[in-house]
């Protein structure tokens, strides 16, 4: 009995220290970043790569590198940091932005991006069905801000609605898919029975 006194404690401290600085478990609730990313997809993120920030404190850890063009990232929203969202990062500081009919420029340079899509608007948990803003900028992203959107562009609440996202604000960067399911609402338990084994041990790219 006295040795589980130890080592329960121990294994708590352990698990808070690794959820706090190494890896976090993220759910998938939306389309937004369809076909990257599906509803159902559970995730295990990165969180030493960006440096993991201390609680109630504004201290980093020292980061693996900085972000990068193209990154799929994990942050908190401006609008509600109680929420977290994960989107891919088009924009850091000092680019200048546009889009024309869709077709999104970096620098004058347009891009082929082979992850985006335009898919059709249905909603969910984080994203609100809003029209695909196809045309907009240009715009410069500012000092310790990104510019984030989703890969689904019909479906994705991103900075085209919010603005910039502080880096401070950056969570880590999704590693890979542990679990999978075809959310359905006709079965009891599709957790169990639409499992989809394709998608476990994929990398989130």
């Amino acid at each position: 009995m006295s040795s589980w006194l130890v080592v329960l404690p121990a294994a708590l401290v352990l698990f808070l220290v690794l959820r706090t600085f190494v890896v976090e478990a993220f759910r998938i609730p939306s389309s937004s970043m369809e076909r990257t990313l599906l509803v159902g997809d559970f995730l295990l993120v990165n969180k030493w790569v960006y440096g993991a920030q201390v609680p109630f404190t504004r201290t980093r850890l020292p980061a693996l590198r900085t972000p990068r063009h193209n990154d799929v990232v994990v942050f908190d929203w401006p609008v509600d940091p109680a929420k977290a969202f994960v989107k891919r990062l088009v924009g850091l500081p000092g680019d200048t932005l546009s889009m024309m009919q869709g077709v999104l420029r970096r620098n004058g340079t347009p891009l082929r991006e082979s992850y985006a899509f335009r898919g059709v608007a249905t909603g969910g948990v984080y994203d609100t069905i809003l029209d695909a803003r196809d045309s907009w900028g240009p715009l410069v992203v500012p000092p310790r801000h990104l510019f984030v959107l989703g890969d689904n562009r019909a479906n994705s609440l991103d900075s085209r609605y919010w603005g910039f996202v502080p880096d401070s604000l950056l969570r880590g960067a999704p590693w890979f898919v542990y679990y999978s399911f075809t959310p359905d609402s006709t079965e009891r338990a599709p957790w169990l029975t639409r499992i989809r084994w394709d998608r476990l041990g994929t990398t989130v790219r």
